[in-house]
């Protein structure tokens, strides 16, 4: 599988950032992508809305189903894979993008908080792959190479990845362990399920906002993309269960040219990611 053309692509988050530049890539193929996001409206704090990724989907040479979803609610997303099989026949594939962080302690980890956390990471992962399954089983039974990957760490259980924000490391985690027991689960359907993790921290608009993060010492979002490229064009009956480092599988496939990435070309001292020793 050299490439995505006609596949179609459910990304949760795609309005921006990582999900975003996935979308770019894999629309660059030739992919149908639909953009499952709540943001419908222009944020100046938080760029990018459905509408404008699609529009930059489209320009990269894809077609983008745009629509409104919040993926802690079943009616929602029962309602978006709906859609998008009511426009593309089908889904090949699903990211996992969505996510809600706060690297807060418990004292200061207020209970609206932990539930956004794992209302998206762990309920909607685990939500919106349950809701693609029947499509992504009609997939492999027609041979279209069908893969769920999860934007989520290696299952590192050390102490100090938790201690300075529990809630947030277990919603993490969460949907690392989804990528766990999805793959053994998927397995025999010829279901691919993997995680992606950068080794660095990854310059979106949503890290801009936590203080202190100098975006100058992280990469770009096109990195996740190139590497979540390379799992999706895998194949899915022998590639699952991992647990992927962006800049490893890369190096993996040749591509060590890694400086086009940087944010501020010529970097080396990158800062390090969570999650990863």
């Amino acid at each position: 599988m050299l490439n995505l053309k006609g596949k179609t692509i459910f990304i949760t988050g795609a309005s921006r950032g990582i999900g975003l530049a996935v979308a770019k890539r894999a629309a660059a193929d030739g992919a149908n992508i639909v953009i499952a996001a709540k943001t419908v409206e222009a944020n100046p704090k938080l760029p990018g809305t459905i509408h404008s990724a699609a529009a930059e989907i489209e320009a990269a040479g894809g077609q983008a189903l745009p629509l409104q979803c919040d993926i802690r609610e079943e009616a929602s997303v029962l309602a978006a894979v709906a859609e998008a099989v009511a426009r593309f026949g089908g889904i090949d594939i699903l990211v996992n993008n969505a996510s809600a962080i706060s690297l807060t302690p418990t004292a200061a980890t207020p209970m609206k908080r932990f539930d956004l956390m794992f209302g998206v990471n762990v309920r909607g992962t685990y939500l919106c792959t349950q809701a693609c399954l029947a499509e992504l089983t009609k997939s492999a039974k027609a041979g279209r190479n069908p893969h769920v990957l999860n934007m989520s760490p290696p299952l590192n259980m050390k102490e100090h990845w938790f201690a300075n924000h529990v809630a947030y490391t277990m919603a993490k985690y969460g949907m690392s362990e989804c990528t766990l027991g999805h793959a053994g689960e998927f397995r025999p359907l010829g279901i691919g399920v993997n995680s992606l993790w950068p080794r660095t921290p990854i310059a979106t608009a949503a890290l801009q906002m936590i203080p202190g993060v100098d975006t100058a010492l992280c990469r770009k979002p096109e990195i996740m993309a190139d590497a979540a490229h390379l799992v999706l064009t895998s194949d899915a009956r022998s590639t699952t269960g991992n647990f992927f480092i962006d800049e490893d599988l890369l190096r993996q496939h040749g591509i060590t040219e890694l400086d086009r990435y940087s944010v501020k070309p010529g970097t080396t001292n990158f800062l390090p990611d969570f999650f990863v020793d």
